[in-house]
């Protein structure tokens, strides 16, 4: 972005001299420089050319209770100057971790009593792989190695984190997926479900796990992992038939189940969990993300009280991280829980300010460049369509692009999975952000139809 602000421009030559920013062309951004983000307050964020913006994303997925909330940061400068550091390793442990994995089970679907800690939601999908096949050799079951996951599922950036997750952009960069993970086909009705119905297309797609599953013979199947709502592919909300015919096949056969919560967790949906919400009841839950709200890094996977009695016959655990259970990072996730919970915020999604939010998204539904407009909780997604009986694109044009720009440039972050807009705001937006949002929303979608016909 081009500017006057010295700096603003100050800031971009680091960018460009010494910085490899995540999901980037390198070459454009150092073209082009980055917009610089300096202070966050409430759902807005502010740049370095003082523009105040409504952050739809919540970050990434993560702002749960908004930007600059002092208790967060007074957790962590107390723990700070108390304990800033220990790890969990050698038979040691402290008190914030431990007390961090006694709130996360309180909250937790029943039956699920275990926390292991991480950095993040890719080392959690990595410590489930770890999981997965650990237990299944405890069980004298070694060849139960493969897991399923689906098509245009996002399981993280790590080497497996990324096989795990489905999207092919990113296995043709290092020769993934790694062996043993195999994919099936997505529930994504709109994108996908051709003359089907979606409740014929929810089952069809269901069907797919039970076919690779005899495809592979059950004996090498060790779990099958997804997303209760996809989140990077798209806010990809199943039809209704989908994980009620999922769940069927899940109970015939002896593989474990796998529910990445990362994004779906802590409230996002209504419920605690994306599981709570359609009753799931995983074997394994990778969560991050809203765990603190996004203040400072930290994962892990929450496991049912049943698999971790096969763990315990299984002598040690050859994984763990320097980071796992970090006390700063379980002090600020303690309070992050608190506020949640204290203050209600989840009950207040579910009640009030998500069917506020999916109310006035679909009032979207009738601009001449939305296709569909769906949505659970505090997520949402906007088709953008050149025909909206054919579901056809603008082919090659870069419309969820080009929106994302017009959004960015007037005060509105929604990102782009190619020609679809996605939101997921803070969980503590009030009606009057909602509005803004979607008023904002129908003037970038209107400047993105202007484009699309110039």
């Amino acid at each position: 972005m081009s500017s006057n602000n010295p700096q603003t421009l100050e800031w971009q030559a680091l960018s460009s001299d010494h910085h490899l920013a995540p999901f980037s062309d390198f070459k454009q951004l150092k073209e082009k420089g980055p917009r610089i983000i300096t202070k966050a307050k409430g759902v807005y964020l502010w740049d370095s050319e003082g523009n105040k913006i409504l952050d739809g994303m919540a970050g990434l997925w993560c702002v749960a209770i908004g930007y600059g909330r002092e208790e967060l940061a007074d957790a962590a400068s107390k723990q700070m100057r108390e304990l800033p550091y220990y790890n969990l390793f050698f038979q040691t442990a402290h008190p914030p971790a431990l007390q961090l994995a006694k709130a996360i089970s309180d909250i937790a679907p029943e039956g699920m009593n275990h926390v292991f800690f991480t950095g993040s939601g890719s080392e959690g999908n990595d410590t489930v792989l770890r999981l997965v096949r650990h237990y299944w050799a405890i069980k004298g079951q070694p060849s139960k190695k493969v897991i399923i996951s689906r098509v245009n599922g996002y399981h993280g950036s790590t080497v497996a984190g990324a096989s795990l997750g489905g999207m092919t952009y990113m296995h043709e960069q290092g020769d993934l997926p790694i062996p043993g993970i195999v994919h099936i086909p997505q529930p994504y009705w709109f994108g996908e479900g051709g003359d089907k119905t979606p409740d014929e297309f929810g089952v069809w797609a269901a069907e797919q796990l039970e076919k690779k599953i005899l495809e592979l013979g059950v004996e090498n199947v060790g779990a099958f992992i997804a997303e209760p709502i996809q989140g990077a592919g798209g806010v990809i909300v199943p039809p209704d038939t989908y994980w009620p015919k999922i769940k069927d096949i899940l109970a015939k056969y002896d593989i474990l189940f796998v529910a990445d919560e990362v994004i779906c967790g802590f409230g996002r949906t209504g419920e605690w969990f994306g599981s709570d919400f359609y009753d799931l009841k995983p074997d394994l839950m990778t969560i991050a993300k809203g765990l603190t709200s996004g203040y400072i890094p930290m994962g892990g996977v929450i496991v049912r009280d049943e698999v971790v009695k096969v763990l315990n016959d299984g002598g040690d655990f050859n994984h763990g991280f320097t980071y796992s259970g970090h006390p700063v990072a379980a002090a600020v996730g303690l309070e992050n829980i608190r506020i949640l919970s204290e203050e209600k915020i989840v009950e207040r999604v579910k009640s009030e300010t998500a069917p506020y939010l999916q109310k006035r998204l679909r009032e979207l539904s009738d601009h001449p460049l939305v296709g569909e407009v769906r949505g659970v909780g505090m997520l949402g997604a906007i088709e953008l369509v050149k025909d909206k009986t054919t579901r056809e694109r603008y082919a090659g044009r870069g419309a969820g692009m080009i929106c994302r720009t017009f959004c960015f440039n007037n005060g509105l972050i929604m990102r782009a999975v190619g020609d679809t807009m996605i939101i997921s705001p803070p969980l503590v937006i009030t009606f009057a952000e909602i509005d803004e949002l979607v008023e904002k929303a129908r003037k970038c979608l209107d400047l993105t139809l202007e484009a699309l016909q110039g």
